[in-house]
């Protein structure tokens, strides 16, 4: 009798909130769940403008609010503003006013940008703060989120396809590529590994292979070197992005001041002209399948035509 109740004990409140939830549960990735939310929601906010968004716009998911601050693609923002979607200000601290004002049935946010908010945000709506996780399945979790696994699937089914070519086309090209962000004062190099940010995983994905510098099996995401360090990009093929900030308005100083240095032009790639400056829509802000076919435009010009 004491081992039923015991039992009884440890599984009833579970059963009482899968009994109140009159929606769906979701608990992968979160950093706090499970969560209820509804089973098909129709005003979805994101604290997320990058990432997520593209996502959620690219499915046709209802979003009524946004930060507009750090949305970089003139298209995403062109999409934002035409659907009429609320600018909650700075990204890293969206206003909950405007959140609230808009009466959302879901919010969805990084839990590494937006952890701090996490219980302000839930007396608002259902939160769903997601960890840092692999760009497709993370296309997928939301996918379950909206209901739209089918768009998203044929999405994924027609990046995969390109990608598999492309892999099958480097396996012949034996080059080694770097890439690196130009940031005032800073290089930041985003590594080849188990997390790679969502660009460089496309990279991998498509066959591209990385200098050792470049290549990690740890969690590693980023590394910055510092200019004696910058030697270890000897790919043959160097990609480079340019962001100074949410402004690109000095993006093109930034890139005359670096490309001047000597040192930069020791640089193997840079030596046989093999240096590309590649868009910082896709490459920093990344938004989704979209910025991944941009990648691999960018892997076809620059790496499998090289000569």
């Amino acid at each position: 009798m004491r081992f039923c109740l015991l039992l009884l004990a440890l599984f009833l409140p579970v059963s009482l909130a899968q009994a109140a939830c009159e929606g769906r549960e979701i608990s992968q990735g979160l950093q706090e769940g499970p969560v209820c939310i509804p089973q098909a929601p129709k005003r979805i906010v994101t604290l997320d403008p990058l990432i997520t968004l593209g996502f959620l716009i690219e499915m046709g998911a209802p979003v009524v609010g946004t930060p507009y601050m750090a949305i970089q693609d003139e298209t995403v923002l062109k999409t934002v503003k035409e659907q009429g979607m609320a600018d909650l200000g700075n990204p890293k601290e969206p206003s909950l006013e405007r959140v609230a004002a808009l009466k959302p049935d879901l919010i969805i946010g990084s839990a590494e940008v937006h952890g701090q908010i996490y219980a302000q945000a839930s007396r608002i709506a259902p939160t769903l703060l997601f960890k840092h996780m692999d760009w497709k399945a993370y296309q997928a979790l939301l996918a379950e989120v909206t209901n739209r696994q089918e768009i998203a699937g044929k999405q994924r089914a027609a990046y995969e396809q390109r990608a598999a070519a492309i892999r099958a086309r480097m396996a012949e090209k034996p080059l080694t590529v770097s890439a690196v962000r130009l940031a005032p004062g800073r290089f930041v190099v985003f590594v080849d590994g188990p997390q790679a940010y969502a660009p460089y995983a496309v990279l991998h994905e498509a066959g591209v292979r990385r200098t050792p510098y470049e290549t990690v099996t740890d969690d590693t995401i980023v590394k910055r070197p510092d200019w004696e360090e910058l030697a270890n990009l000897e790919g043959d093929v160097l990609l480079y992005v340019v962001a100074s900030g949410f402004d690109s308005g000095p993006d093109d100083a930034l890139e005359k001041e670096v490309t001047a240095n000597p040192l930069w032009q020791l640089l193997p790639a840079v030596h046989k002209g093999r240096a590309h400056r590649v868009d910082r829509d896709a490459w920093q802000s990344f938004h989704g399948i979209a910025s991944a076919q941009r990648i691999l435009d960018d892997v076809e010009r620059y790496v499998l035509d090289a000569r």
